[in-house]
């Protein structure tokens, strides 16, 4: 498949906003709390990406996986979160930049997030509020988590571009598998908290090192053997 991006669809955490720190020191304050072993932030690069419900089970041990366990730490998790977000999370370098090109371009653009949609909501217009997005989408009970691609192709309808026409930014193996499932141009980043090996594996078509090399994909048309 060839493409020449007409819209650009993101991931927000380890994509647009580096919100790490924020994360894992909300989940270890609700481990700590609750008598668990805490983790190394780095830890949390591999605990995230697929939701709060996942990152909390991949933080307790194996046998405190429960569901009720799993349940009451989601809870707490959410109010922890809510009070500490902005301790920390900042844009990466170099995004600002990007998304001012984009508008400059006129290129829509939307987030796409497996956090909770009050949160990706709140977060990407306090944070990247300057900048326009045709749809900022998160993760509710009515809607399936990435890598399901059904709320990427709701957002390519809302857009009225065509899947094969959008390139899917995101840093880790679930965003990559979401592009593909969705018909869409998977582009990893590898500023974000995964690794080349995992976006690769997962099907990434180009690798982007720094926000700006967005613009040499797009320039270039025909991404076919990227």
């Amino acid at each position: 498949m060839s493409v020449k991006g007409k819209a650009i669809i993101f991931d927000l955490d380890g994509t647009l906003l580096d919100t790490l720190r924020d994360l894992g020191e909300a989940m270890n304050a609700v481990l700590r709390e609750h008598g668990f072993s805490v983790h190394p932030i780095e830890a949390y690069r591999y605990f995230v990406g697929e939701g709060v419900e996942q990152m909390v089970r991949r933080t307790l041990p194996e046998e405190y996986r429960s569901r009720d366990t799993v349940g009451r730490l989601v809870n707490k998790m959410r109010e922890e979160y809510a009070r500490r977000w902005t301790d920390n999370t900042r844009a990466y370098p170099g995004v600002a930049e990007m998304l001012d090109e984009l508008e400059r371009r006129s290129l829509p653009k939307a987030v796409l997030s497996n956090k909770p949609h009050n949160f990706t909501v709140e977060m990407t217009k306090k944070m990247l509020g300057a900048w326009s997005f045709v749809a900022i989408r998160g993760l509710t009970p009515e809607t399936p988590r990435k890598p399901d691609p059904a709320t990427a192709l709701e957002i390519a309808r809302e857009m009225e571009i065509p899947p094969s026409e959008i390139v899917l930014v995101g840093d880790t193996g679930v965003d990559m598998q979401t592009a593909n499932a969705a018909g869409m141009y998977a582009a990893g980043v590898l500023w974000g908290f995964r690794d080349a090996a995992e976006l690769l594996e997962a099907g990434a078509r180009s690798l982007l090192a720094a926000p700006h090399e967005l613009f040499d994909l797009l320039e270039r048309g025909n991404t076919d053997g990227a």
